[in-house]
């Protein structure tokens, strides 16, 4: 099949969402980088830091539609890739923990946890997050060197399982109203000002729920990018002097191509014993990964990159890997290369999404990094 794009890794090292906020901590003088090699984002020095994720902006995305975004256009300075999967749960994580899926074990938006599926963002009873995500986050590494972070989110994130993962150890700020751009702004001014020294995390998720219910070839996601960045540059407008914003994505997205049930496949479905990730990157859980994934290459060809757990560890998927951790990861892994979905009869919501995510092409893996100096 021609016209197919090519695989994009996660250069761990130097440029992946898990680099971005270990080089803010260093800018603050902090000792928060958990990594080997620290951090080389293209982040300036400064006293104070707002680190803006817009879930859903996607390099290619931005690159197609400047004439929509022109503060983030203008001030984008580089590319960043997600992790692997190209998925929230996963990002965030990376982004709050600054490692890489393999360390903080958030490794897709559902995985095998004891013996069952976890949706990463909906959680089971009884579950806590430092029993899932047990390593320091930055903003937990920055308390201890006296830096004060704080967190503007949805107010009804707080007390999630994937809050508590990401971003535990700064204050939160609940925004009630997320439409609210004047009280978005406004808050996340109030806490880059709690502090000399501050680093602020805020959230932004319009653009992701406008891609997955529209599509990214919308009206509506246009002008739902058109609004984000009217938001950015009100956030940049009402920030202290002496403070960095810097604005990137989780993941980028496309709109989905054809959609293949798994379970409605013989060849797809025999030794599948569990099904987790999401549409556009599949884990499955299997006895026999060998032959499956064998049967998987037949049935698509060069139109998915399908590894076993040790094939894609060893290629870097998900950077150093946790062995204590690495049984979440599926036995075998199904990154869409073309714009073919695949879903599963135990999800069947995703199946209405127009918007998808989570494989290794560049249009969900590139992120832009946008840096506004006050």
């Amino acid at each position: 099949m021609t016209g197919l794009p090519p695989m994009v890794l996660p250069l761990w090292e130097r440029s992946t969402l898990a680099n971005l906020m270990s080089t803010v901590a260093e800018r603050l003088g902090g000792t928060a980088s958990m990594t080997d090699v620290p951090g080389v984002c293209a982040v300036p020095e400064a006293d104070r830091y707002v680190v803006l994720l817009v879930d859903g902006l996607g390099g290619r995305l931005l690159e197609a539609h400047t004439d929509l975004a022109p503060h983030l256009a203008r001030h984008r300075v580089s590319t960043l890739t997600s992790g692997v999967p190209s998925t929230t749960a996963t990002s965030v994580t990376s982004l709050g923990t600054g490692l890489p899926p393999g360390q903080h074990g958030i490794v897709g938006y559902t995985f095998r946890h004891h013996g069952s599926i976890l949706n990463a963002l909906t959680w089971r009873p009884g579950l806590r997050a430092v029993d899932l995500q047990a390593r320091p986050t930055v903003f937990e590494r920055l308390a201890e060197q006296g830096v004060r972070s704080q967190v503007v989110n949805p107010a009804h994130f707080q007390g999630s399982g994937l809050t508590g993962c990401a971003l535990r150890g700064g204050r939160l700020n609940g925004v009630v109203d997320e439409s609210d751009s004047a009280e978005f702004a406004e808050r996340v001014s109030i806490a880059s000002r709690s502090s000399s020294r501050s680093l602020t995390y805020a959230y932004l998720r319009m653009l992701d729920h406008t891609g997955h219910g529209s599509g990214v070839d919308s009206d509506a996601w246009r002008s739902t990018l058109r609004r984000i960045d009217g938001f950015v540059a009100e956030v940049a407008a009402q920030l202290p002097n002496g403070t960095a914003l810097v604005v990137t994505g989780d993941h980028g997205m496309i709109d989905a191509g054809e959609l293949t049930v798994l379970e409605e496949q013989a060849d797809l479905a025999a030794g599948v014993d569990l099904v987790g990730g999401e549409l556009r990157l599949r884990q499955l859980y299997s006895q026999e990964p060998g032959a499956v994934a064998q049967r998987w290459r037949d049935h698509w060809g060069d139109r998915a990159w399908i590894r076993t757990r040790e094939e894609a560890i060893a290629e870097n998927w998900f950077g150093p890997v946790d062995r204590s951790l690495a049984d979440r990861i599926g036995d075998v892994l199904v990154a869409m290369r073309s714009a073919e979905v695949v879903g599963t009869v135990t999800m069947p919501g995703e199946w209405e999404l127009v918007g998808v995510h989570g494989s290794l092409t560049p249009d969900e893996m590139e992120v832009p990094l946008v840096v506004i100096q006050r």
